[in-house]
């Protein structure tokens, strides 16, 4: 059986390397309860997009609050800061707009969960969205950040209509609290990572 991380500090470091394994070319498989060595998969990793914590929740804090899916694709971990795209017409940049406080929910049988409270900000113009712009503007899936009918509109136009121009947009997430949750254990456990150090829930 493998061994179970039993340092707080060792089991958030753990929770980081995996969210930046989300976004890497070569993701690593370490579970946050599990030490380094004993349940590794093979060199030939599943591709970042498959990574279980790569698709996450996110909920906003306001008076009609909703979950919506997200794919993250930038961690920086020392910063404690994630990024996600969208598309500017979206509601949810209306709500970004009205409440910079959400959450992030992260959810794996192997690894557990992370619900992570952060605080938001969204960018539509700059150098940030530009740079990022020109990288995705020839991938596949670009083109969704181009199309006519704005996201949550009727579809009066084709899906194959496109607009005159991108509606490409970034959503900054700083997390100021994290709680893992062990799942898949006989005697789960439960840990908090915040401006108050961390501790056993």
């Amino acid at each position: 059986m493998s061994a179970r991380l039993r340092h707080l500090d060792e089991i958030e470091q753990c929770i980081w390397s995996e969210l930046e394994s989300c976004v890497a070319s070569r993701p690593h498989r370490r579970e946050p309860g599990v030490e380094a060595g004993e349940r590794i998969d093979e060199p030939a990793a599943e591709p970042a997009a498959t990574h279980e914590w790569r698709v996450a929740a996110l909920a906003t804090a306001t008076d009609d609050e909703q979950a919506d899916c997200v794919v993250l694709r930038e961690v920086d971990a020392p910063e404690h800061r994630l990024v996600f795209y969208t598309d500017a017409r979206s509601p949810r940049v209306k709500q970004l707009e009205a409440s910079q406080r959400g959450t992030l929910v992260f959810r794996s049988r192997a690894l557990g969960q992370v619900r992570m409270r952060v605080r938001l900000a969204v960018e539509t113009t700059g150098l940030a969205v530009s740079s990022r712009w020109a990288r995705l503007q020839t991938r596949a899936g670009a083109d969704a950040y181009r199309a006519a009918a704005a996201p949550g509109s009727p579809l009066d136009a084709s899906l194959d209509d496109l607009g005159e121009r991108e509606h490409f947009a970034l959503i900054e997430a700083m997390a100021e609290a994290v709680e893992w949750d062990e799942l898949d254990a006989s005697e789960p456990r439960r840990a908090r990572f915040d401006g108050e150090g961390p501790r056993w829930l």
